[in-house]
C-alpha cells in the first residue's frame, strides 16, 4: 500500500506509516502528479489507484485479479456506491452521468463507452505505455486515463470493465459542505467545467479540490 503524500499538514503521513504503508512525498499541487508519484514507487505488475476518502471493498483485489485474468480486459473502475443517499445526490449522479457522454464526446471517444469511477486499475506496462496521468490537467486526470486505456485496448480487442462486484464507499464530505445540490447551484460551474479549456476553470478547481479544508 503506497500513500502519495500531497504535501498533507496532519498526521496522514505517520498515521500511513504506523499502519505498514510506503508514504510517497509529492509537492506538485495536482491529483495526476500525486497519482503518478505513488505509481512510480510501486512494484507490482498491476497498478491500482483511489482517493484517500474512498472506502474500498474486502474483495478489490480479488475481483481485479479476476476480470485481468480473462485478458479481454485492460482496466478499469470498480463502481462506487455512496456513503449515504439523497434526491440531490441521486439527482447529482443523473446529472454525473449525461456529463461523462459529454466528456467522452469532447475527448473523442465512442458516446457508448461507459466511464465510471471507484478503484481505477490497469497493467503497470499499459498505464507507462499511455504516459500515466497527464500532469497538466487539474480535473477529469481520471477520466483521460481511462479514456487514454479504452483507445489503447480497442487496438487490442479488449474493453474497459466497469461496474465489478467491488463497489468502493464514495465519500460525500464535499456534499456534507457544500449541500446535497451544489453541483446544480454552483450554478453547474463544477460538472460543466469538463468542458472548458483546462485552464479556464482553474481557479474554481484550486478551490474546491485543492484548498478547501
Amino acid at each position: 500500500m503506497i500513500v502519495a503524500d500531497n504535501e498533507s499538514t496532519d498526521r496522514t503521513a505517520e498515521i500511513a506509516r504506523s499502519r505498514g504503508c510506503e508514504v510517497v512525498p509529492v509537492e506538485k499541487r495536482a491529483i495526476a502528479a500525486v497519482r503518478n508519484g505513488g505509481a512510480r514507487a510501486a512494484r507490482g505488475d498491476v497498478v491500482a489507484f483511489v482517493d484517500a476518502d474512498i472506502q474500498i471493498h474486502p474483495e478489490t483485489f480479488n475481483e481485479i485479479d479476476r476480470v485481468l485474468a480473462s485478458g479481454r480486459v485492460i482496466g478499469g473502475t470498480t463502481g462506487i456506491r455512496m456513503e449515504r443517499s439523497s434526491i440531490g445526490l441521486t439527482c447529482t449522479c443523473a446529472l454525473l452521468s449525461v456529463m461523462g457522454a459529454l466528456i467522452r464526446l469532447a475527448l473523442r471517444t465512442m458516446p457508448a463507452l461507459h466511464v465510471d469511477t471507484g478503484v481505477v486499475f490497469c497493467l503497470r506496462r499499459d498505464f507507462e505505455r499511455v504516459g500515466g496521468y497527464n500532469e497538466e490537467r487539474f480535473f477529469i486526470e481520471d477520466v483521460q486515463l481511462l479514456v487514454d486505456l479504452i483507445r489503447l485496448g480497442r487496438s487490442r480487442g479488449q474493453r474497459l470493465a466497469a461496474w465489478m462486484n467491488a463497489e468502493a464507499v464514495f465519500s460525500t464530505r464535499k456534499f456534507d459542505v457544500y449541500g446535497d445540490w451544489h453541483y446544480f447551484t454552483a450554478p453547474l460551474r463544477l460538472p460543466w467545467s469538463a468542458l472548458y479549456r483546462a485552464s479556464s476553470m482553474n481557479g474554481f478547481v484550486r478551490r474546491y479540490w485543492y484548498e478547501a479544508r
